[in-house]
């Protein structure tokens, strides 16, 4: 179909693709139903399917070892890591993590609470390693940093972080723990969504931690916790494993 090729060109997703596909046979459909024509010119097309991307997750272990790289002995490690510790604890998107005002964490009770599509809030509960993270991190942030921005993490200017400097500062963390995997700023949320399926959460509770708006995009991590699993039993009995 020469419109498929014409968004193929211009570097639409498949998902954008499909999406469209199914809104004009949606029409049509209606123009049937309506008797404005008689056939659909998509009766023999086929709606390609979305195939989805398996993310890439770390286990516990390189976790571990990612989050115990960064040097704690000046500012910007202290900062560092409570960055990475809350985006595991929390499973948050790096905008939701950047975005994070002063005001929006509880220490006393262990939650955070942060903003996701259409402004849709959330609460997010965090384990006592993010919170002893940011207990660290809120007593030196006043003293070093002289900006009077509400923004819980700045960038050593004092200024809003950047998407890219994030993702600068991940990649660096990851190079220097000899992680061998191809980590972006989404490995650590899909890391938080697999390991909490492995440890029996419920699907339904992973989708409201991750802010997921249909239970169909947090199933794909329910795939890889039990190829993950099946990995576990085959090494753990079989005697030539």
């Amino acid at each position: 179909m020469a419109y498929v090729q014409d968004l193929k060109k211009n570097r639409k997703a498949n998902s954008s693709i499909i999406r469209n596909l199914v809104a004009i046979r949606s029409f049509y459909k209606y123009l049937i139903k309506s008797g404005k024509i008689t056939e659909s010119p998509l009766i023999n097309y086929e709606v390609p399917k979305n195939k989805r991307n398996i993310p890439e997750i770390l286990t516990v272990d390189e976790i571990n070892k990612f989050l115990d790289t960064p040097d704690c002995s000046d500012y910007k490690g202290i900062r560092d890591k409570a960055m990475i510790e809350l985006m595991y604890a929390a499973g948050i998107k790096v905008s939701e993590l950047l975005s994070l005002r002063i005001f929006d964490i509880n220490l006393k009770l262990s939650y955070i609470k942060c903003k996701g599509l259409k402004a849709k809030e959330r609460i997010v509960p965090i384990g006592s390693f993010a919170v002893n993270c940011l207990e660290e991190y809120i007593q030196i942030r006043n003293k070093v940093n002289s900006s009077t921005s509400e923004l819980l993490f700045c960038n050593l200017r004092g200024e809003k972080m950047t998407r890219q400097g994030f993702w600068k500062m991940i990649k660096g963390y990851a190079t220097e723990a000899k992680i061998d995997k191809v980590i972006n700023s989404y490995t650590l949320r899909h890391s938080f969504a697999v390991h909490l399926l492995q440890n029996g959460a419920d699907m339904k509770a992973v989708q409201e931690l991750l802010g997921h708006n249909t239970l169909s995009t947090t199933q794909i991590y329910s795939s890889i916790s039990k190829q993950s699993k099946i990995v576990d039993i085959y090494k753990n009995a079989h005697p030539r494993a």
